[in-house]
């Protein structure tokens, strides 16, 4: 017997900064969606080494993973039709099935004994979690209070950081154990999966999106709404910054312990532990600083747009002018992830539920999200290839990109802040 849905928390006045119990809960069930997302991510990137060594894979093998996986061409498949059919049907709709998909293909990778066992599982696992990110990120943006959006989506990313600590700092106790150990990290992806979807039966749905679907004529529903004017405007710009940073976070995500300790610089237990504390840096200032500043005015977020983009670029440039050894893994490691927390996904997700109609909201980011990881899914191919003929390269390509994508966050940013979805739309419109 199904529980019955918690009523909707309702549309609050646009100058509103309280947040109420009820949408804490909520935002930290929605949520749920990225701690598994970049947990799904990371225990795929911890696991890499071993499992190559039991299986024999290839190089090549292992880039098809990483294309594939949560990380890339699944997710990006997921996110897509996700996002639209989370617009089409409601954002409950998705809930009440995507997470037993995805704990099904968790399972198969935690028991794979060959190669298309360790295929499908990653597969399955990519596809849905890209279904679940816009969905969940959408309704937490339609719950949030105006003058709390930041706050609340932050908290989400927050949930992101916290994934692979968790799996990272289980890694690392189990590393003794070898690939059994990867086995069991991939298990608590289960258990989570299964418990967050048994807690998620009870929510009702979103009440912005309800009220938009009696409202929005079926015209400004079409995806081709999408590609033109404010929204094509949009589009384009939340795709350009989350694009371009992606890649290197991304490469950051699944790459880091596999190049860290197949370059010689560092144990499989070092590797672990350095890729857990670049996200324990990004909860650290996302907490201190993004949730507390991002809502205060347009100046505040531009000035936290560009002290991170700096960072970001810095921490990668270093690669350029040192060698790679751990003291500047480490300096790359916390300029990243703390400049990260202020210029990466974060405002992504906060300008990607501000700046859409509510009936085409999942759409854009299931869209802009897809784009980004099927661009990641054709550079994960190259990148083991690429460290091991020169590091320096990779180093190079990712400082690039982190600089296009803070260039066009910091000069481009739209107004928003402390506005309420349905003034943003209006002034857009």
């Amino acid at each position: 017997m199904n529980p019955p849905p918690a009523p909707a928390p309702h549309i609050q006045s646009p100058d509103t900064e309280t947040i109420t119990r009820q949408q804490w809960k909520w935002s930290a069930l929605a949520g749920m969606a990225s701690y598994l997302d970049a947990g799904s991510i990371v225990a795929l990137g911890a696991g890499l080494a071993l499992f190559q060594s039991y299986l024999n894979l290839t190089d090549g093998m292992i880039g098809v993973l990483a294309a594939i996986g949560p990380n890339a061409l699944g997710c990006a498949l997921g996110a897509v039709f996700g996002g639209w059919l989370g617009d089409r049907l409601g954002r409950k709709f998705i809930y009440q099935y995507d997470l037993m998909v995805y704990a099904a293909g968790i399972l198969c990778i935690a028991l794979a004994v060959n190669w298309p066992m360790l295929l499908a599982g990653t597969f399955v696992v990519g596809v849905a979690v890209g279904i679940d990110v816009p969905t969940s990120l959408a309704l937490v943006g339609e719950l949030a209070p105006a003058k709390a959006r930041g706050k609340l989506l932050g908290f989400t990313q927050v949930a992101w950081s916290l994934g692979p600590v968790i799996v990272l700092l289980l890694a690392l106790v189990l590393a003794p154990l070898g690939l059994l150990g990867i086995r069991l990290v991939f298990l608590q992806l289960f258990v989570a999966a299964v418990v967050t979807w048994a807690l998620r039966r009870g929510l009702a749905e979103s009440a912005r999106w309800k009220e938009a679907a009696q409202k929005t004529p079926e015209s400004r529903r079409q995806v081709r709404a999408l590609f033109s004017g404010a929204n094509l405007r949009a589009l384009a710009w939340t795709a350009t910054i989350y694009l371009f940073w992606n890649l290197a976070a991304g490469t950051a995500g699944i790459f880091n312990p596999y190049i860290i300790s197949t370059l010689d610089a560092g144990s499989q237990a070092a590797s672990v532990g350095l890729s857990s504390a670049s996200f324990i840096t990004a909860m650290i200032v996302t907490i201190t600083v993004f949730m507390r500043f991002s809502d205060r005015s347009h100046r505040t977020r531009r000035l936290l747009w560009g002290i991170g983009a700096i960072m970001q670029v810095a921490g990668y440039g270093i690669f350029l002018v040192l060698p790679f050894t751990l003291s500047t893994i480490v300096f790359n490691i916390v300029f990243f992830a703390g400049g990260g927390a202020l210029a990466g996904e974060a405002f992504y997700k906060v300008f990607s539920q501000e700046l859409f109609p509510t009936m085409l909201r999942g759409t854009a980011q299931g869209i802009t999200f897809g784009v980004a990881r099927a661009v990641l899914a054709f550079w994960s191919f190259f990148v083991p290839m690429l460290a091991h003929a020169d590091i320096r390269l990779v180093a190079g390509l990712l400082t690039l990109f982190l600089l296009i994508s803070g260039v066009t966050g910091f000069f481009f940013m739209p107004d928003t802040s402390g506005k309420s979805l349905e003034q943003i739309e209006a002034e857009r419109a």
